[in-house]
């Protein structure tokens, strides 16, 4: 069991670590919104149809209404800011301000009404991360920097950690299928839905030429479905039930890391000490939150808490 646990965990990390790269091979001569669409239809269509034919029950409408929500919040306000941002930002660089959700999850329960109050660590944690951002985005240093930013891609991926951190919040007390593979389906399908409309606004379909897609694009496109939103999530699914969550939840902190090396390889991104110490203080940060966050909930309940998935 340990070996099955080890190499779906390793295969989490550099799947979900893999695909800021991927998605930065896709966006290079496919229009974002037009790859995010075709991504999650193809993937949500082969999620649903192959759970539906492992038994799970024919979603109720109340519960294709809380995916389609889940779906739009997470998929076309988290991931499609991403695919988006990807255009002007590294991918390295891109992953790490979205591995910055948990802090935004812990403010927005904190303050909105009725949320859940968090610990003194845990609002440490939020201020170290945020201060790792900071220092990480460098306002004054952005113009001429070597780490390839621009200030509209920085506050894309802002946005969109933001919006996901809602979706994951909502997700909480949805009521949504019971199996997670069937539910993911469903918000993939939803999420593909909303990215062909948000492609139509954008006047991407007039911008879209197929014989001007690249080889590597193609490839990106069909790693995202393949590895990232099937291989990858049904080893997480598979981890959530048979692995201990303190270990699952480690993939929040080893993802950014994976995503800027492999961007420095593979794409020659910079890898700057600037990013490096970001990493590092943003992934603490995090790790901080989880840390109090599950020891509350053992406290509360005895009963751990599943990490929330990454936006991948």
């Amino acid at each position: 069991m340990k070996t099955r646990i080890w190499t779906a965990l390793i295969t989490v990390y550099i799947v979900w670590g893999s695909t800021y790269l991927a998605i930065r091979f896709a966006v290079e001569t496919m229009p974002p919104f037009i790859m995010a669409a075709i991504r999650f239809l193809v993937a949500g269509s082969i999620l649903y149809i192959w759970r539906r034919l492992a038994g799970d029950a024919t979603p109720r409408r109340i519960e294709w209404r809380s995916a389609a929500i889940v779906g739009l919040l997470l998929l076309v306000g988290g991931n499609g800011n991403v695919v988006w941002a990807e255009q002007h930002v590294a991918s390295g660089i891109a992953a790490l301000i979205v591995g910055s959700a948990p802090l935004w999850m812990v403010a927005i329960d904190a303050l909105r009404p009725g949320g859940r109050q968090a610990s003194l660590q845990t609002w440490a944690g939020v201020i170290i991360g945020f201060i790792g951002i900071l220092i990480l985005i460098s306002p004054w240093k952005m113009v001429g920097s070597a780490e390839q930013m621009e200030p509209y891609g920085l506050l894309a991926l802002l946005f969109g950690a933001f919006l996901w951190a809602t979706g994951s919040l909502y997700s909480r007390n949805a009521t949504l299928p019971a199996s997670p593979l069937l539910g993911t389906g469903m918000e993939m399908l939803a999420g593909g839905a909303g990215f062909i409309i948000l492609a139509t606004i954008a006047g991407e379909w007039s911008q879209f030429d197929i014989a001007s897609v690249s080889a590597r694009s193609l490839w990106g496109l069909a790693y995202l479905i393949v590895f990232g939103a099937l291989v990858g999530f049904a080893a997480y699914t598979w981890l959530l039930r048979n692995a201990p969550t303190p270990l699952v939840a480690t993939y929040a902190y080893v993802n950014p890391l994976i995503a800027i090396f492999m961007g420095s390889i593979f794409a020659t991104e910079p890898l700057t000490p600037r990013i490096l110490i970001s990493a590092l203080i943003v992934v603490s940060s995090v790790a901080l939150i989880n840390t109090s966050r599950m020891e509350r909930k053992t406290k509360d309940d005895k009963r751990p808490v599943a990490p929330v998935p990454g936006n991948d």
